[in-house]
């Protein structure tokens, strides 16, 4: 019988492994990947979709063409537990997959805590992607008919280009303009140096984009944002940018995980405990070091993760991962312009949205060309 390659979504640190399969099938193995949509999106250009500034196509990736455009299946499907002792991997339909070796990138969502939640009409998490693509079409349906307030509880880089390009998306549909409101927590962008928080606060504020902070939001009740202070705030639509967790598929599974719930993986990318199992992206804790959600490592981890799994498979020796040096962030401000940090060096304005523009566009013409 074939040995067994499965994959656990369709993100950036497999990017590299989906557009090879060939080479798994070439050798013999049987290759399979699990995605809860047919096509996966870029997140750094969600927000610019969000603005219209991209289309949809344009910043997403045809996962379920590339794979089977290889020889390689496709199943559409979210995966709910990994029994590693019998190597299968359960999905929420009932199907039980079978693996000779597995990778999860099974990528992060923004946790869902506050009370009231559950039973909120307007309300849109920053991910997955596709529900900013419908926010989209609720804030024009809304702003079409009055003049809306909007709130985005978070104070992270995602909650400020969320602000930023909600203006833009209501601006440039000429409708009356909105209230918007960023709910910083304890203040903006608290992870970030001040002259990034500032650049940032000063241009939200001149498009009259509100921020308060400290602001620990209680509750959201009746089409309102509650803080712990007692105050309450109206809002049409909230969108909630609480940072992100990686996916409890691992704590399900029972399998060795971080103090962030990410799955345990060694310097090989790997699962010390199960080593035919490997992962990247956001859902893993990189045991020797703990690393930034940020897509550059899932982009660096890409060759890494290509070549252990075919020498897993193969029996032959694993390369190391290794996360390499500072890296290059860019935000999208929402009006053409952006702040740039890469080590000491910062700066902001159009040159830096349209240096972000260039990259990420780049990025998605590399991977599209193989779908």
């Amino acid at each position: 019988m074939k040995k067994q390659l499965v994959l656990i979504g369709g993100g950036h640190a497999h990017m590299t492994t989906l557009a090879n399969l060939h080479l798994f099938l070439a050798k013999g193995y049987d290759a399979t990947v699990i995605g809860p949509s047919p096509h996966h999106y870029y997140s750094g250009m969600g927000p610019g979709m969000l603005a219209k500034v991209y289309r949809p196509e344009e910043i997403r990736f045809n996962t379920q063409q590339m794979v089977e455009k290889q020889g390689a299946t496709f199943v559409l499907g979210k995966a709910v537990r990994i029994d590693a002792r019998a190597k299968a991997v359960h999905l929420a339909d009932g199907q039980a997959l079978p693996y000779d070796v597995l990778s999860c990138n099974a990528g992060s969502a923004v946790p869902q805590t506050l009370p009231g939640m559950e039973t909120a009409k307007e309300l849109f998490s920053v991910k997955p992607i596709e529900r900013l693509m419908e926010a989209q079409a609720h804030l024009l349906a809304l702003a079409g008919q009055k003049q809306i307030s909007v709130a985005i509880i978070g104070g992270g880089p995602s909650a400020v280009e969320v602000a930023g390009n909600v203006w833009r998306l209501l601006h440039d549909a000429k409708v009356a303009p909105p209230r918007i409101t960023v709910f910083a927590g304890s203040r903006l962008m608290p992870k970030q140096p001040d002259s990034i928080r500032s650049r940032a606060q000063r241009s939200l504020a001149r498009r009259g984009i509100e921020i308060i902070s400290p602001a620990r939001v209680r509750e959201i009740r009746d089409g309102q944002v509650v803080l712990d202070s007692g105050s309450s705030h109206g809002a049409d639509l909230i969108f909630l940018a609480l940072g992100i967790k990686p996916s409890p598929l691992f704590a399900d599974s029972e399998l060795a995980i971080g103090p962030d719930g990410g799955l345990l993986v060694n310097e090989y990318l790997q699962c010390p405990q199960y080593p035919e199992i490997f992962g990247g992206g956001d859902c893993i804790h990189f045991m020797p070091q703990p690393l930034d959600k940020v897509g550059v490592y899932a982009v660096r981890q890409n060759l890494v993760l290509l070549h252990n799994l075919l020498a897993s498979l193969e029996g032959k020796p694993l390369e190391k991962f290794e996360p390499g040096g500072d890296y290059l962030l860019i935000y999208n401000l929402g009006d053409d312009t952006g702040i740039l940090r890469k080590r000491g060096l910062i700066f902001g304005g159009r040159l830096a949205f349209w240096l972000k523009d260039y990259i990420d566009r780049r990025f998605m013409r590399k991977f599209q060309a193989g779908q």
